[in-house]
């Protein structure tokens, strides 16, 4: 392979000349009228008179080598006219060598030949040389013909004039990376301008360049004659780059990460480490006499956390904990935590940041879709004409999966149980892990319509198993990006429902469906180790969160008290119905409803008023029960009477008549509630 970093071109020997006859005999062969053909012999005869060894050609400067039109010649001023006409005149001859064997080009001079498209040249020289293979292959999966056949034909005739070779299945990954860098390098040319008339102009045809360069490796990879995989194209706005000039720091960091890679996902390691570098960054320019973390203390991090505090600040006007601080201070606690675990050199012997040192998050609850407007929602989805858009919100609303657990999906992800109910096998996401689950027939209809698209691509390597996968959704021999199968499809749909904000927003992300899901689940009953199984959570009190929103037991013990129409007994009762409680204390009893509950009834007294001390269902004026509590209350009356048969027994008189007291005030609470004195009981 040529050394990419030399810029200059270079030619492998032997190269030379063809001869006169061979060109005159190719020559008639491939020009149909005489004053062509003797356009293109005196264009041979004026090129080998100036530069009679293609060494001297090559050793040229790339503005000479690559020459000018009669027309640029003319509007030139200080070239050499005749000069400029001979180089540009030959490269229907160049393009003859390059295909009989006799020379091979430099990527600069092909680059810089920009308008230079010979497909007939090469056809008559060299037959077919696979293109119509090729291009076979990229209409079938799915490339445009008229794009994909000019830039195909652009591309691969000037990697054939770089191998030398006129055939289409001696393309390498080696060819693909070089040209590459060229195309990269070509812009740091200082006679740009004079080759494309301006970088900005050079950069624009760079972008079209890479990206049908790319869908070349794309086409080349499913028909395995490349092996590496053609990774998207993607113009990532440029960050500030964090460089360290502690050179003990660098060093330990750089152990650290090659440490970590063992074990995280690469997008894991990428964020420890630019977690690490703007700590370093800000020790350099805040203490720059600490040479190593060993001189970092517990107080620099405690600063560091608060200038984090001030700068997220200044950009949300809320100086409080965000979650970008949480995660910064988080990998830093972690990094130092497993250094000085590690016994490692020049670090801390101990860990600088506890847990309790880290910034608290706030417990959201599931943000679930209305039904409203979850109806809505899915009428547009089902409008969708995109069959991909389609199936992935479906699979999302009706499976609770991830957006990268559905984006994975395999081809043959969908079968079914004995009884004929969808079953969908989700791949190994977040926890590494993977599930099936029973899925709806509606995105199991989705996932078929899939299946029959598609077109049989070679596997790619999953990231998260190391193993070669077919995917579900794939199109033109790629893998879908999240942003266009989610973001982009909520977009559209909520557009389309209604469903977004004044300035155009739209109100609902992807990630609620996985909320949804899960909330229904609790709604219908569903026990919690099955909405852990279909969700993926690692544990069940991440489970526990749709419970805590869903339980409808919940739902009707508060309707029972402070709902209208409620039943109620005891002195507390009358408070309730008279609209006693102010506002204010009717939101603390509803915050608080789940720590009024007692053994027979519920404490409706407030936090000024004290604790309560006395025997609450005989004498508290704040005490309230309902017909739940009957159970419990005709119970209670049981124990009474077997408490006034013992008194009696012992011949304790006042001890029996308090008994019987309390008997007839738990008859009371029962007759107020409508309930039988006699009853079933509970033991609970």
């Amino acid at each position: 392979m040529r050394n990419t970093a030399d810029l200059s071109p270079v030619a492998p020997l032997p190269f030379h000349h063809a001869s006169a006859q061979e060109w005159e005999t190719f020559v008639q062969q491939y020009a149909t009228s005489k004053k062509y053909q003797g356009a293109l012999l005196l264009s041979r005869r004026q090129f080998v008179e100036r530069y009679p060894s293609l060494e001297a050609w090559f050793a040229a400067p790339l503005v000479e080598r690559v020459g000018r039109s009669d027309e640029e010649c003319r509007q030139s001023v200080g070239h050499n006219d005749v000069l400029y006409k001979v180089c540009y005149h030959a490269r229907h001859y160049l393009a003859f060598l390059a295909l009989r064997g006799y020379a091979r080009f430099d990527w600069e001079w092909l680059i810089a030949v920009r308008q230079f498209r010979p497909s007939s040249l090469f056809t008559c020289a060299a037959g077919d040389m696979g293109m119509t293979s090729l291009l076979d292959d990229a209409f079938h999966l799915g490339f445009a013909k008229p794009h994909t056949t000019n830039a195909f034909h652009w591309l691969v005739h000037r990697i054939l004039m770089h191998i030398g070779v006129p055939d289409v299945e001696q393309i390498t990954d080696a060819e693909l990376q070089e040209f590459e860098q060229a195309l990269d390098r070509f812009a740091e040319r200082p006679d740009i301008d004079v080759l494309y008339g301006s970088v900005d102009e050079y950069r624009k045809r760079l972008k079209q360049r890479k990206i049908s360069l790319h869908q070349l490796q794309v086409v080349l990879y499913h028909r395995g004659q490349v092996n590496r995989e053609p990774q998207r194209v993607v113009n990532a706005p440029s960050r500030r780059v964090f460089v360290i000039h502690k050179p003990s720091m660098q060093e330990i960091l750089a152990r650290y990460l090659t440490a970590r890679s063992l074990t995280d996902q690469p997008a894991t390691v990428k964020k420890l480490d630019l977690a690490m570098r703007q700590f370093v960054d800000w020790i350099e320019q805040t203490y720059p006499e600490i040479e190593t973390f060993a001189e970092v203390t517990r107080e620099h991090i405690l600063e560091y956390a608060e200038m984090l505090n001030t700068r997220l600040g200044v950009l949300t006007s809320q100086p409080l904990a965000s979650s970008s601080k949480c995660q910064t201070l988080t990998k830093v606690a972690q990094f130092f935590r497993e250094v000085s675990s590690w016994g490692w050199e020049d670090v801390p012997i101990r860990p600088l940041l506890l847990p309790g040192d880290l910034p608290k998050r706030p417990l959201r609850v599931p943000r679930y879709i209305p039904e409203p407007e979850l109806e809505r929602l899915m009428g547009a989805i089902r409008a969708l004409d995109c069959p991909y858009l389609q199936a992935a919100l479906l699979v999302a609303r009706w499976s609770g999966a991830r957006r990268g657990e559905i984006r994975r999906l395999e081809v043959d992800c969908l079968d079914s149980y004995p009884d004929g109910t969808p079953r969908l096998r989700i791949p190994a996401g977040k926890t590494y892990q993977e599930r099936v689950i029973p899925i709806h027939e509606e995105a199991a209809a989705a996932i078929r319509t899939l299946q029959a698209l598609y077109k049989g691509e070679r596997g790619l390597i999953d990231r998260k198993t190391g193993i070669i996968t077919r995917y579900l959704f794939m199109h033109r021999g790629r893998l879908f990006g999240v942003r266009y199968l989610f973001e982009s499809a909520i977009e559209k749909t909520c557009q389309a429902a209604g469903l977004v904000t004044p300035d155009g927003k739209p109100t609902i992300t992807p990630h609620r469906f996985r909320h949804t899901v899960g909330t229904q689940l609790a709604q219908r009953g569903a026990r919690l180790r099955t909405i852990q199984k279909i969700l993926g959570h690692e544990s069940a009190a991440m489970s526990l969160a749709y419970l805590g929103i869903s339980d409808e037991d919940v739902r009707q013990d508060y309707q029972a008290v402070l709902g209208e129409q409620a039943t109620l007994a005891g002195p507390g009762a009358e408070m309730i119905r008279s609209g006693h409680f102010t506002q204010s204390e009717v939101t603390w009893l509803k915050d608080h409803y789940f720590q009024t509950e007692l053994e027979l009834g519920r404490c409706l007294r407030l936090p000024q008023e004290g604790p309560c001390e006395c025997d609450l269902y005989l004498s508290c004026a704040k005490f309230v029960t309902t017909p739940a509590y009957a159970p419990r209350l005709r119970r209670r009356r049981r124990i009474e009477q077997e408490l006034v048969e013992d008194a009696a027994a012992h011949g304790w008189q006042r001890e029996a008549e308090r008994h019987r007291c309390t008997i007839r005030r738990l008859e009371r609470l029962l007759k107020d509630l409508g309930e039988p004195i006699d009853g079933l009981e509970t033991a609970d």
